[in-house]
Parts: C-alpha cells; sequence; structure tokens
C-alpha cells in the first residue's frame, strides 16, 4: 500500500517530470545546467506567491531582501560581485512552483534559489532543485519532510514538529480545555495532527477540533461548537487573515474571556490590523520580535522602520536572513552550486540575526531553534510579562 506521502512525492515528482518534459530543458542524463559565470552578478532565483492569496507574504519578503541587498551590495557584494535576484511568481501553488524551478535550473546564472512559500509548492519542485544539484533555501518550509527531498533542500524554518507542541504547551499555560480550529491544507491538517500527538501524550484536554476554510468568512457556526464544548482557550492554527477572522468572531458569539494561541503564521502586523482591539491578550510563538535586545537585531529593526516605517515581522526578518545566510556561503564557496551546498553543509558559525551564529543539522535544519512567546498589548505584539 503506498502511504499518503508516498503519494504526495509521487504526484509531486511526476508532475516534475511532466514539466521537465514539456519544458525540454534538464532531460535524459543532463543534470545540471552549464558552469556559473566567474565574473559579473551573483543570481539567486525567488520563487514567490506575488499574486493570488498568499501575495501580502511576497511583499514582506521583498522588505527583507531589498533591506539585505544594499547592505550586501553597499558593501562591496560578495568577492567584489554584486547579487541581484531573480523573482518569479508562484503564487505560492504547486502547479507554477515547477515550471519555475525549471526555468531556474536551467540557468547557468543561478547559484541558489528562495523559497517558495508554502512548503507543498516548495516539496513539489524539490526534485528538479535537486536534480539540477541546486540549493532550494526554503527558509518558510515548516513541513517535516521539506528537507527529506534531498541534499540540496536547507531551511532555517522551525518544523511543524518543532513547532506544534510548543503551541500545545502555550495553549495549556492558558486554558485547560482547548479548541482548535485549523486550516484545511496540508500545512494545517499536519500541524494539526502533531499538536493532537502531543496533547494526548502530555495529557492536555481538547473539547473541540475543526478544521476551517483559510479563505472562510462566517466561522461563527464552527466557533459556537467551541463555545458550547466549554472551550476556555482557542487555537488558531492559520495565517493571519483567517486567524484575524476567528479571533474577531470569537468575541461576537461570546467567547469574550476565551484565551487565544497562536502559531508563528499569524504573527504580522496584519493580524493586528484586521483584528483589531479583539487580538488584545492573544499570544504567539515566533522565532523572531523586534524588541531582541542583540545589537544586530537593533540595527536591523532601525534600518526596517527607517526605510518603511513599521516594525519588521517573522516574514521580514526571515528574508533578511536567508539572503544573507546564502550570500555568506558563496562567500565561503568556489562560485559554483556545489561550492554553496557544501559552505552550508560544512558552516559551524554561520551568521544568523535569527538565531545569532548556528550551524545546520544533518537533516539540514538549524540546531536547537530558540522560540519566544509574545502577547498582543496595546494593540502591538510584547514580549509575555513586558
Amino acid at each position: 500500500m503506498i502511504s499518503r506521502r508516498g503519494l504526495f512525492v509521487a504526484a509531486a515528482g511526476a508532475g516534475a517530470t511532466a514539466v521537465l518534459a514539456s519544458c525540454g530543458r534538464l532531460s535524459g542524463e543532463q543534470t545540471t545546467a552549464a558552469a556559473a559565470p566567474a565574473e559579473g552578478p551573483i543570481f539567486f532565483g525567488v520563487s514567490a506567491p506575488l499574486s493570488g492569496s498568499s501575495a501580502e507574504y511576497g511583499k514582506i519578503w521583498r522588505t527583507g531582501f531589498d533591506l539585505a541587498l544594499d547592505e550586501i551590495n553597499g558593501a562591496g557584494g560578495v568577492k567584489g560581485r554584486k547579487v541581484e535576484l531573480l523573482w518569479e511568481d508562484t503564487q505560492s501553488d504547486q502547479k507554477q512552483s515547477v515550471p519555475v524551478a525549471q526555468k531556474f535550473a536551467g540557468d547557468s546564472r543561478v547559484l541558489a534559489e528562495l523559497g517558495d512559500f508554502a512548503s507543498p509548492a516548495s516539496m513539489a519542485a524539490s526534485p528538479v532543485y535537486e536534480k539540477a544539484h541546486l540549493v532550494q533555501f526554503g527558509f518558510t518550509n515548516s513541513h517535516p519532510d521539506f528537507t527529506k527531498g534531498g541534499e540540496y533542500m536547507w531551511s532555517t524554518s522551525t518544523t511543524q514538529q518543532d513547532h506544534a507542541p510548543e503551541l500545545a504547551e502555550l495553549a495549556n499555560s492558558l486554558g485547560k480545555k482547548h479548541a482548535v480550529y485549523y486550516i484545511n491544507t496540508d500545512w494545517g491538517k499536519t500541524t494539526w495532527k502533531l499538536y493532537e500527538e502531543h496533547a494526548k501524550k502530555a495529557g492536555f484536554q481538547i473539547v473541540h477540533s475543526e478544521a476551517v476554510q483559510a479563505d472562510g468568512a462566517d466561522f461563527r457556526p464552527s466557533l459556537i461548537k467551541g463555545r458550547d464544548a466549554g472551550a476556555d482557550v482557542l487555537v488558531f492554527i492559520a495565517y493571519y487573515q483567517a486567524a484575524a477572522l476567528l479571533t474577531q468572531q470569537a468575541k461576537n458569539v461570546g467567547l469574550t474571556q476565551t484565551k487565544i494561541a497562536l502559531p508563528s503564521s499569524a504573527y504580522s502586523p496584519q493580524y493586528l490590523a484586521l483584528g483589531g482591539e479583539a487580538t488584545e491578550g492573544a499570544q504567539v510563538i515566533v522565532r523572531f520580535h523586534p524588541g531582541d535586545p542583540r545589537p544586530e537585531v537593533r540595527d536591523f529593526v532601525k534600518k526596517y522602520q527607517d526605510r518603511y516605517g513599521k516594525q519588521p515581522d517573522d516574514f521580514g526578518a526571515g528574508a533578511y536572513d536567508a539572503l544573507k545566510i546564502l550570500a555568506w556561503a558563496v562567500g565561503q564557496s568556489d562560485g559554483t552550486r556545489e561550492g554553496v551546498r557544501k559552505a552550508l553543509a560544512e558552516g559551524k558559525d554561520i551568521p544568523s540575526l535569527l538565531y545569532g551564529p548556528f550551524a545546520f543539522r544533518e537533516d539540514r535544519r538549524v540546531k536547537v531553534p530558540p522560540s519566544t512567546r509574545l502577547v498582543v498589548k496595546g494593540g502591538a505584539f510584547t514580549l509575555v510579562g513586558a
């Protein structure tokens, strides 16, 4: 019997193969593009949602990337070579991420790729990048299987295996009767499954759970079920749009005293803007927050605020960090795709805004990624207890 994951991987591989055949590139025994130019700009491909329902995240990525580019190129580039990005819009759809991967894989100028935003879109494209020996740096890809796609898949994102138990612990610190709502996507269902597994082992009480549509407009019937089950903490495994709407509508159905726990996916100024006063008191687990006292974070936050007039969030900081890490890897390498992969694998103190000096584990994830709890207070995310 083929497992569900096996079916997914098989489907992703079949999709990639079909696109490869249709594009007529990297076919047969050809596995890599021509050697990268030794002179001129260094290019990284960006596979990102610039339109569609996740376009806001693409915009946030651009803020972090642009700031990093200015710093890198303002300091003379990498070994005297300017860094440039090649953007492609995928809407974070796996049907579009595969042909974009094919385009980057066949372009010898591209030394590494950043993205895609959603794990399924990245995982569908992974076979193309693996075959082309091109690093796929999925810095927002929390799906535990993403880096299992091959030795060219790398991520600075915490995995759902890391994050879901932390979220369950956060929720249980706020209330003892959990009502969990998760968006009906691969990411949402996987996170919920890991949450449930941890809750059962820990003896936490889940009084209601339900899948909801990420683009839903009326969640009140679902929230009423949680209310009637006696929930004293609500968990919204969702991105900021749905999380904000769920937060607002929870108050509308009488869940005014119920605590709210959120994953890092909801950590965005847009959650506060869309959810308004209803977000007060909600807590979220993050890997980055602008109140971090480390000098490099203070410097980044000041530059970000001066340029964009607002504080950076997890996604802006993550994009900035990812590009700086790839630029560092090129600087440590011989200027080839394989050299970039080798630099990431052998780096012992890789500079990082998010984590400080770090190394990757054998599974190409960050060793011991720290996390922080924030609470919405006075219309802003602040450290719990501050």
